[in-house]
């Protein structure tokens, strides 16, 4: 058994830290290791499969005082198995973790077209920005409107699936 280590201040504030943006949906940084100790494998750092999926299907409540038709933009990431999904090879939990790494560009101050233009796999899309336009509730499938009609003016989605794959939606007007 090993004997209790001290550990630095530093190194408690940097592993509570982690732990906190872990919490919160944050990105997560892998704790910093201390002296004779191995740093644990990048893999254990990254948000789960089914802690993407979980948030992606999440229930969402339409807002009383919602507007008929809002602008939005999105990133969409395919994955074998969704509507119009031809040529995807990747799984559903790939496609899903590949939009949570879009969403976390972006909320790290990415510029969203060029996040579309890397990530987005909707035909013409790169050319649009991911723009849809504007859209009411009944122009685009129920999650989506669900997610996308809950968001304020230029804020930011969570991941959020439909059968086409995992989108990443954001509020213009």
């Amino acid at each position: 058994m090993r004997p209790l280590e001290r550990r630095s201040p530093l190194v408690l504030v940097l592993v509570l830290g982690a732990a906190l943006a872990a919490a919160c949906g944050g990105p997560q940084a892998a704790p910093a290791a201390t002296p004779g100790e191995t740093a644990p494998a990048e893999a254990s750092a990254a948000p789960s499969a089914a802690a993407c999926l979980a948030a992606a299907s999440a229930k969402r409540q339409a807002r009383a005082d919602e507007p008929s038709r809002i602008g939005v933009k999105h990133v969409l990431v395919r994955y074998a198995g969704a509507d119009r999904a031809e040529g995807a090879t990747r799984t559903r939990e790939e496609a899903c973790l590949r939009a949570m790494e879009a969403r976390d560009k972006i909320r790290g101050g990415a510029d969203f077209d060029e996040v579309v233009a890397q990530y987005s796999e909707e035909a013409g899309a790169a050319s649009r920005g991911g723009s849809l336009g504007t859209v009411e509730r009944a122009d685009v499938l129920p999650p989506f409107a669900d997610a996308a009609f809950e968001l304020d003016l230029h804020q930011l989605s969570d991941v959020v699936e439909t059968r086409y794959g995992f989108h990443v939606i954001f509020r213009t007007e």
